[in-house]
């Protein structure tokens, strides 16, 4: 049998105890720890603070990486990875030069270029030639997996024309190959390389940029897609 607390005790415990609004009483005593208690002291809160932090940072990285996505999207992913490993080219590459052409979303432009990789029928018939593609038509160039086939190797003739420099390739992609090379000989003249900052046509360096900047990004976002 417990023995009888002193007077002092149930005085103390008397006014501890509550009362809610549905009449029951409730022991304040039971509040440090206790069920229904109140959690007190800065471990706690520190606790609850750096829980909060890692949820709200996890909930924004990948919110943060959904909307990179959509702003730059991807598809024929299978192609891309197939002409990338066919033409030893980067696959992000080649992704960037279609983002920076068409968006993955393929049309003609008014200079006539067709496809994904935007490829003009001149462009076309002269690759068709070097590659020993002889039945080629130009309708093909509608057909994603023909279009990637070309503008891959337009990529891949470009990056061996200047020894592996994909700055100066992606610049001739855009601004073709007798400018780039005119650029590069007026820079070595002046005893200088020629950077993408000093392309002196505005579209083709805001071009260049573009892509570069493309290539990353779809490195860091679709790794596992692009096969790298």
């Amino acid at each position: 049998m417990s023995p009888t607390p002193s007077p002092s005790v149930s005085r103390s415990a008397a006014r501890r105890t509550v009362y809610r609004a549905d009449g029951r009483s409730q022991d304040r005593r039971a509040g440090r720890g206790g069920r229904g208690g109140r959690l007190r002291g800065p471990g706690t809160v520190l606790v609850i603070v750096v829980a909060l932090g890692a949820l709200a940072i996890a909930f924004g990285s990948s919110l943060d990486h959904t909307v990179r996505r959509l702003a730059l999207p991807l598809s024929n992913e299978q192609v891309i990875r197939e002409q990338a490993a066919a033409k030893h080219l980067d696959p992000a590459l080649i992704a960037a030069v279609i983002y920076a052409e068409t968006k993955f979303d393929p049309r003609t432009s008014p200079a006539g270029a067709e496809g994904l990789m935007q490829i003009e029928p001149a462009t076309a018939e002269f690759l068709a030639k070097l590659s020993g593609g002889y039945r080629f038509q130009t309708s093909d160039l509608a057909t994603p997996s023909v279009n990637v086939a070309y503008g891959s190797y337009y990529l891949r003739y470009l990056l061996d024309h200047y020894s592996g420099d994909e700055m100066l390739a992606v610049a001739a992609y855009n601004a073709g190959l007798a400018n780039v090379d005119r650029w590069v000989t007026e820079a070595h003249a002046e005893g200088r390389s020629l950077t993408a900052g000093q392309i002196p046509f505005p579209e083709t360096r805001a071009y260049v940029q573009r892509v570069l900047r493309a290539q990353r990004e779809y490195r860091a976002l679709y790794g596992r897609q692009l096969g790298l």
